[in-house]
């Protein structure tokens, strides 16, 4: 027993250097950075945007929006980036992020629905080309897309063309021309204008 209690007694040493060394390594440890705020994550993606990293940027404001994922700020950036990318699909997507967050934004709502009005047109363009509207069913559901886009944004989102028929004002400037010399022929009766100059020499 005596030599179990010296054995005990020669490892007590031993135990508190263990001990001791495992406090000092927790505490030298290097502690993790805090994750980037907010704000600084949202002014380095618009940052990257300025220099035309839009793809980084991207990436950068799903960070932001990973910081604070009440806030509606990062999808609206998306929302806008990918449209005008012509990536109309995500687009809506980011816009509805932002409506879930704000229902009333209107930059959401606009991105909304001209992403869904060109996914529309790309899609009626297909079904033309592949001859697929001349179905019934497909013609009338293009109508009434064509009416509702007339009602809310008038026949000029339906008629790009019409700017080019201000080309035939030209043709009104060239008549001009004949214009003066049928104006011209007064001035040459000066019968008619010398009368009254008669008519003061008389007097």
């Amino acid at each position: 027993m005596m030599t179990v209690v010296k054995g005990l007694a020669n490892y007590r040493p031993m135990f508190g250097f263990v001990l001791i060394a495992s406090l000092i390594g927790c505490t030298s440890a290097p502690k993790k950075a805090p994750p980037p705020s907010f704000d600084a994550t949202m002014s380095r993606a618009e940052a990257e945007v300025t220099s035309g990293g839009a793809e980084q940027s991207l990436k950068t404001f799903e960070d932001a929006g990973r910081a604070d994922p009440t806030r509606k700020e990062p999808w609206v950036r998306i929302a806008q980036l990918q449209f005008d990318r012509g990536n109309y699909a995500r687009a809506i997507v980011a816009a509805q992020e932002v409506l879930q967050r704000d229902p009333d934004d209107l930059v959401a709502d606009g991105v909304l629905t001209v992403a869904g009005f060109r996914i529309a047109n790309q899609s009626l363009q297909r079904l033309q080309n592949r001859g697929a509207l001349a179905s019934g069913t497909a013609r009338k559901e293009a109508e009434t897309l064509a009416s509702t886009l007339r009602a809310t944004m008038g026949d000029d989102i339906l008629q790009p063309e019409e700017p080019k028929k201000r080309k035939p004002v030209r043709n009104t400037r060239r008549a001009a021309p004949p214009a003066a010399k049928d104006a011209a022929p007064p001035k040459e009766t000066p019968n008619a204008s010398a009368d009254p100059f008669q008519n003061l020499g008389g007097n």
